[in-house]
């Protein structure tokens, strides 16, 4: 039944299938794709949320749904241990609080450039990671090419490259949306648990993860 699925399941299974229906059709693609322009002059407010369902290419969706599949899961389950709030709708709320939070660098950059376009679920993606980042801290993260690293460590280094990396330029990758996404995830999960900020590593001690 749909209402016994993981809720990740259910956005990663919609994120591949308009993907693909949008690989094959162009007219979808630039529809639902991220352009600041024309939410600020055309009103198409919508593709503040669209765009995290579709992707450039393939390996493009297979990198993010991967990356989403792996904390997704975890993260549905640990908000149910350190909040009271409905673990369905804080996690759809984090997700989709997440898309919108990671357009605004872009908003603020790029509402006058015609060119300006942008697609992916990156930003929302990256608030799911750090999200289970600040609660388990010290848990080692095996991901792709990293291997047992301290999950703080890695969100560190997460942080510098993308900042780094959009204060480049050059590459034709959002990284603001993956650095303000991050972002994002650690002030809506401190907003649930405040200790989970302040008492570094405590629920993972708490409950002897």
């Amino acid at each position: 039944m749909l209402l016994d699925t993981p809720i990740t399941m259910v956005i990663l299974a919609t994120t591949v299938l308009v993907s693909l229906g949008a690989f094959q059709d162009p007219k979808v693609f630039e529809a639902l794709l991220f352009r600041p322009y024309a939410v600020r002059h055309q009103g198409q407010w919508y593709r503040l949320f669209t765009h995290a369902f579709i992707h450039a290419d393939l390996p493009h969706l297979l990198v993010n749904m991967f990356v989403f599949y792996m904390f997704g899961r975890n993260v549905e389950q640990l908000f149910a241990l350190v909040s009271p709030l409905p673990p369905l709708a804080t996690f759809l709320t984090l997700y989709v609080g997440a898309i919108l939070f990671a357009t605004l660098p872009g908003m603020a950059r790029h509402s006058s450039s015609v060119s300006y376009r942008s697609v992916g679920a990156s930003g929302a993606v990256s608030a799911v990671l750090f999200a289970q980042i600040l609660i388990m801290p010290t848990r080692e993260v095996s991901l792709m090419f990293i291997q047992n690293v301290p999950s703080w460590l890695f969100g560190v280094l997460y942080l510098v490259y993308s900042y780094y990396m959009d204060k480049r330029g050059g590459d034709n990758v959002a990284h603001d949306a993956h650095f303000y996404g991050a972002v994002f995830g650690v002030l809506f999960t401190t907003a649930l648990n405040p200790d989970l900020l302040f008492h570094f590593g405590f629920f993972e001690r708490s409950l002897g993860l």
